[in-house]
């Protein structure tokens, strides 16, 4: 399993979410392709921390449907698989539709300022070519009506599958990601309108135009 030479360790201090998020991270930006094996020795000093809250971000990733866990063989990537995506996307987008749905007509000029924020740096990635940042910034942008409707519950439920769908998500970015931008716009107009059904409508459009393998769907981002 090659190691990134570069990347900066995990403060000791972090709590073991901090680790599943940096291995989430490097599998959902192809750090750790699909198929490689995943040593807890070789991440755990990679990362800076103890092999315990490697083992157990492992166990956390692979009730995502990330890794492949055998007791006592062995722990590698799992390939995207399209039934995983497509069973992941609905999950995501229904929890998005929620988010959306309470926020219309109820979102402060900061709340909406913050959508706007993260809109302008994906449309700056997009522009550059990175396709990490703009990946941070559409989840930053999502991540606002989840906030603001503060259901654990559909966060707990983003966090496991979440994941899934930001593998293919990449994929749709690295090709055309200027459709997403202009659907940004339009659901930030729906919200700040108070158009609930309009957003609503949008968001469930936004995920499910997510393109999956042998997806017989034929709408494309």
């Amino acid at each position: 399993m090659p190691i990134p030479q570069q990347a900066p360790g995990v403060d000791r201090r972090l709590l073991r979410d901090d680790v599943f998020r940096r291995l989430r991270d490097a599998i959902v930006d192809c750090t750790f392709l699909p198929g490689e094996q995943l040593k807890d020795t070789d991440l755990a000093e990679w990362l800076g921390v103890s092999r315990t809250p490697v083992r157990e971000a492992l166990l956390r990733l692979a009730a995502s449907g990330l890794v492949i866990a055998k007791p006592g063989r062995s722990t590698t990537v799992s390939a995207i698989d399209p039934k995983a995506v497509r069973d992941a996307r609905d999950v995501v987008a229904a929890m998005h539709v929620l988010a959306v749905r309470e926020m219309a007509g109820n979102a402060t000029e900061a709340e909406l300022d913050r959508m706007r924020d993260a809109n302008r740096r994906f449309a700056e990635a997009l522009s550059a070519g990175d396709i990490a940042a703009a990946m941070d910034a559409d989840e930053d942008f999502h991540r606002v009506p989840v906030t603001v409707l503060g259901n654990d519950a559909i966060v707990s439920v983003l966090d496991q599958f979440g994941p899934v769908v930001r593998r293919a998500e990449r994929m749709r970015f690295a090709a055309d990601g200027q459709s997403s931008l202009e659907r940004h716009e339009q659901l930030i107009a729906l919200i700040a309108g108070g158009d609930a059904e309009g957003a609503s409508d949008l968001t469930f459009k936004t995920w499910h135009t997510l393109s999956v393998d042998d997806d017989p769907s034929p709408e494309q981002s």
